[in-house]
C-alpha cells in the first residue's frame, strides 16, 4: 500500500496555471506509474495524465499542450502542472499509484480545482 497525498487545488481564472502535487510514502521510482484522474459532475472519472517508472508520460486529448506531469524526487512526488486553464477544467482532481501492476491500486483523498472568473 502507498498513502497519496494530494496539494495544491484551489480556484484560478481561466486562462490561468495551477499546480498540483502528490507525495507518497513510498519512493516514487519504485512504483510502475503514477497520475491524475478528474471527475466532475455529470462526466464521470476521466484519466488526465500519466507517468511511468522510467519516465515516459502520456495525456488525455483534452489537457496535450496544456498540461505537464513530472517528478519531483526531492519531494518524493508527482506534478501536475497546467496551464491555459478553461472552464471545463473543474474538477475534483485524484492522484493514484500502480504498485502490483499497472492498474491503479492506491488513491489520494481528492483535491478540488475550479476554474471561474
Amino acid at each position: 500500500q502507498v498513502r497519496l497525498e494530494e496539494s495544491g487545488g484551489g480556484l484560478v481564472q481561466p486562462g490561468g496555471s495551477l499546480s498540483l502535487s502528490c507525495a507518497a510514502s513510498r519512493n516514487i521510482l519504485s512504483i510502475n506509474k503514477m497520475g491524475w484522474y478528474r471527475q466532475s459532475p455529470g462526466k464521470g472519472r476521466e484519466l488526465v495524465a500519466s507517468i511511468l517508472a522510467n519516465g515516459s508520460t502520456a495525456y488525455a486529448d483534452a489537457v496535450k499542450g496544456r498540461f505537464t506531469i513530472s517528478k519531483n524526487r526531492a519531494k518524493n512526488a508527482v506534478v501536475l502542472h497546467m496551464d491555459a486553464l478553461k472552464p471545463e477544467d473543474t474538477a475534483v482532481y485524484l492522484c493514484y499509484a500502480a504498485v502490483r501492476t499497472y492498474a491503479p491500486d492506491n488513491w489520494g483523498q481528492g483535491t478540488q480545482v475550479t476554474v471561474s472568473s
